[in-house]
């Protein structure tokens, strides 16, 4: 059986300058880091498909990027994989009170306040003191994601919609907003302030709705693959390539698609799986 101590030793060997692998005795964190997220989107992949034997695998390739990591600042006199280990348990304690300290949260929207308010001490603790509900929202994140933070945190101190009607209200306000830009010329930089209000507002009305931004974009891209693929075979089957159809016979040929998906969609669904 192997540990996590076979996997140092291979990284370590890996990364040795005189006997180890060419491609990794040249990275660097900076050219590390892309991988790390590619694989972290493997795992959420992997997840959603509900693969468990390919999420194991996908799962070690992310704790590789944590060894490499923890390799680079080793050899760079930074830290260890030890401490990286020790660091997580601590702020795992630490965060947990209800758990570990006797103290009291009921439900996981207590565990979520105590989480903030034990975070906001630590940041004040290392001589952060920004005091903004807004305070610690990494700027690293996806921007989708930063957008969920900043609404969720918004919504901490109350300035947040009752329910989901006045989102939908104000997402057909953005949208003739960018409507109107387009009649007004489209000017590049008027878009991309307009349409990065609808996206904000789309963000917002997820968040309200308890969907998953991420997920719900995922099965959106799956889907559209799916159906574009299927497109592709019935034209080929009609001895033509999807090129050479009409925009009107293109569509007939998606609809086609959307229609045999119609089952096995409310299949899944009912299973509780993708759409």
């Amino acid at each position: 059986m192997r540990t996590i101590d076979d996997l140092l030793a291979i990284m370590a060997r890996l990364r040795d300058p005189k006997d180890g692998c060419p491609w990794d005795i040249k990275q660097s964190f900076e050219t590390i880091v892309p991988y790390t997220i590619e694989e972290a989107y493997e795992v959420a992949d992997a997840v959603d498909r509900r693969d468990y034997d390919d999420l194991r695998d996908e799962l070690g390739d992310l704790l590789l990027q944590v060894v490499f990591h923890a390799r680079m600042a080793e050899e760079a006199g930074h830290f260890r994989f030890d401490d990286v280990v020790a660091s997580i348990c601590d702020k795992m304690v630490a965060r947990h009170p209800h758990v570990f300290a006797g103290a009291e949260a009921d439900t996981a929207e207590e565990v979520l306040v105590n989480w903030e308010a034990i975070k906001q001490r630590e940041r004040e603790a290392g001589g952060d003191m920004d005091r903004s509900a807004l305070a610690g929202i990494a700027r690293g994140l996806p921007e989708w994601q930063r957008a969920i933070k900043l609404q969720k945190r918004a919504a901490t101190v109350g300035f947040d919609w009752p329910d989901v009607n006045p989102v939908l209200d104000k997402l057909h306000e953005e949208l003739e907003e960018v409507r109107e830009e387009f009649s007004a010329g489209a000017d590049p930089a008027r878009l991309t302030d307009e349409i990065g209000d609808v996206l904000f507002v789309c963000a917002n009305l997820a968040r309200h709705a308890r969907v998953d931004v991420s997920t719900a974009l995922r099965h959106a891209n799956a889907k559209f693959e799916r159906r574009f693929r299927r497109m592709e075979s019935l034209s080929a089957e009609s001895g033509m390539r999807l090129q050479d159809h009409s925009l009107v016979q293109q569509e007939s040929l998606w609809a086609r698609a959307k229609a045999e998906e119609k089952p096995v969609a409310a299949d899944i669904v009912a299973s509780g799986g993708s759409s």
